[in-house]
């Protein structure tokens, strides 16, 4: 009887020891799919950063392009060029006065 009892102490002792050892393995498992999320996450995180710069400069570029063609001088020509307009004369002119 003393004998099946020192078994069951040293199975338990055993056992004790099986189940930190598992829990060790699952926390390093854990840690390790953490760090592959957050690198991951990182990742995602640049490839959007990059692409927001991109487009940043993007419409740094077509607000330069838009204040060219919507200058003064630009539209007045275009207006004599494509259209055909000209500045009324003075004597075309009329001013009305409230």
């Amino acid at each position: 009887m003393n004998g099946l009892m020192d078994t069951l102490a040293r199975v338990r002792i055993d056992l004790g020891l099986l189940l930190m050892v598992l829990a060790v393995l699952a926390s390093a498992v854990a840690v390790i799919y953490s760090k592959h999320v957050g690198r991951s996450e990182f990742i995602a995180m640049q490839q959007l950063e990059n692409r927001r710069d991109l487009l940043n400069e993007e419409w740094g570029r077509l607000l330069l392009e838009q204040s060219t063609w919507t200058t003064p001088a630009r539209v007045e020509q275009q207006a004599r060029e494509r259209l055909q307009m000209m500045a009324p004369a003075t004597r075309n002119t009329v001013v009305i006065t409230p």
